[in-house]
């Protein structure tokens, strides 16, 4: 595991990204609920975030991208909300994805250039009939690689837990960027108000997949190390 600490970067944006692993921690802030958009007071709310992600992973492991968020304000924050991107590609690459190159000359044009590393098979917030049919969750929002878990009151956390699957090997770069609002008016920052609340992660993917057997208590035993799933 590895410790990243990032304060400011980069403010409020509507993006997308990639997932790394090791664990993080920057300022932000969280609780429960769902939402998309709609008129969210304007300011700044000091939050505390905390992240996990392993930074060693292997193909087909299914592991977790875990950010609780802590309003530090004396304010309830309108809507907690997390943003997943790649930071070279940004929201043009789908949350957990990379871009390929770019067609050369002569060769098929791609409807699209987003393909994941990561697939989610379980979004955070309560996870509902849409979460359990493989669908986008209960907080999933309309804007690219965000979710929201709703209004969060001042000393309260909120818990973003993603369930991933890595699909494809690889060093990738994952960032978050926390907001307090999905409309852009209410902007998540440190505690010192300095700047944004953001984190990455910089996770390599081995290509062989971990090896497991079911033994004689009905248990699965891996044979390689990795984490559970």
């Amino acid at each position: 595991m590895e410790w990243y600490v990032r304060a400011a970067v980069s403010g409020w944006r509507i993006s997308c990204g990639l997932v790394v692993t090791g664990l993080a921690v920057a300022a932000c802030g969280g609780s429960g609920g769902s939402s998309n958009s709609g008129s969210t007071p304007s300011g700044k709310f000091p939050v505390v975030a905390q992240a996990s992600f392993p930074t060693s992973q292997r193909l087909a492991q299914h592991t977790h991208l875990v950010i609780d968020i802590r309003n530090a304000g004396s304010k309830p924050i309108p809507n907690i909300a997390v943003t997943i991107v790649n930071p070279s590609a940004g929201t043009a690459a789908e949350a957990f994805g990379t871009l390929l190159p770019t067609s050369q000359p002569g060769q098929p044009v791609l409807a699209s250039r987003s393909r994941p590393a990561w697939v989610v098979t379980r979004p955070p917030g309560p996870c509902g009939y849409s979460c359990k049919n493989s669908g986008p969750g209960a907080a999933v929002t309309a804007y690219s690689n965000t979710w929201a878990l709703g209004k969060l009151p001042p000393g309260h956390t909120a818990h973003f837990d993603w369930g991933v699957t890595a699909v494809q090997s690889g060093t990738y770069m994952v960032k978050y960027e926390v907001a307090a609002g999905v409309d852009g008016k209410a902007r998540a920052v440190t505690t010192d108000g300095s700047g944004p609340v953001v984190g990455s992660f910089r996770v390599n993917i081995t290509r062989t997949p971990r090896q497991a057997y079911v033994n004689n208590d009905g248990q699965i035993v891996y044979t390689n190390k990795g984490n559970k799933p």
